[in-house]
């Protein structure tokens, strides 16, 4: 067999830009054996609804690190353009986000952060205590000394984001911090809960910045990494607790002042 040439064979590993048209049916090879011949690995064409799941990713990355504040707006084409593909896929991830509570249309084409009722509030206060104390728990006996170097390098993050007065810097320090523990609890079904519950408070935690929460945090962000050391479960519960509980109470004032934590 006459040895291919790289001007016969054009190199189909080539990553193209999100967004641009992928190759179709019509495009790929009759017979797999094409794309192996030259020991490569066949190319699949990426699917619409791939672009989707990416899309919807960095936006919910967005919103847990803070990137979105209340207040801020963002539109669809405007985003379009910020991820480098058509308004369809944003569209698509913007219903996902919607529907989970994460993100409302203000009017048109314009998305923002939804208004955050006390009950809201309340009720997101409530299921996090349970849940994030429950992935702690768990966690305490299953993380391990790489998990602590991560946790380390988060928190010196966190110390130095609060140092500099850098809100963006804390927020995703913090939830690296956070969702580094939750992981090491080896439940993706809780995990998942945990996001769904981040991706409607976290913006919030923008309005905490001048009120003195971001160093009482690193305060309990300290108490659960000497909790880890020890694997002492109920000791970290406790610690995330604390944490929970005065992100909640300075939230709380700012929502209704006159209210009051409720008793558990």
């Amino acid at each position: 067999m006459r040895p291919t040439t790289r001007s016969q064979t054009p190199d189909r590993t080539r990553a193209k830009p999100a967004g641009r048209r992928g190759r179709t049916a019509s495009d790929a090879p009759d017979n797999a054996a094409e794309g192996t011949a030259a020991g490569r690995l066949p190319i699949v064409p990426v699917g619409r609804d791939t672009l989707q799941d990416r899309v919807h990713r960095q936006l919910s990355d967005l919103i847990l690190d803070g990137e979105i504040a209340p207040g801020q707006l963002v539109t669809i084409n405007g985003l379009a353009e910020a991820f480098g593909v058509s308004a369809m896929p944003v569209r698509e991830a913007l219903k996902r986000l919607t529907a989970a509570n994460a993100l409302t249309v203000v009017s048109g084409r314009t998305i923002g952060i939804p208004p955050l009722s006390r009950d809201r509030l309340d009720d997101l206060h409530r299921v996090r205590l349970e849940v994030e104390r429950c992935a702690v728990i768990w966690a305490a006996e299953r993380i391990g000394t790489d998990d602590i170097a991560i946790l380390d390098g988060e928190f010196a993050a966190l110390q130095a984001a609060v140092a500099a007065g850098d809100t963006k810097g804390f927020l995703r320090a913090n939830r690296a911090f956070h969702f580094a523990v939750y992981r090491a609890a080896g439940s993706p079904v809780l995990l998942a809960v945990i996001e769904t519950l981040w991706l409607q408070i976290s913006p919030y935690f923008n309005l905490l910045h001048g009120s003195g929460n971001y160093t009482d945090a690193n305060r309990h962000h300290a108490e659960m990494l000497a909790a880890i050391r020890k694997r002492d479960a109920r000791r970290l519960g406790a610690a995330v607790r604390a944490d929970i509980d005065g992100a909640y109470d300075m939230l709380a004032r700012l929502v209704s002042p006159a209210d009051r934590r409720p008793a558990d």
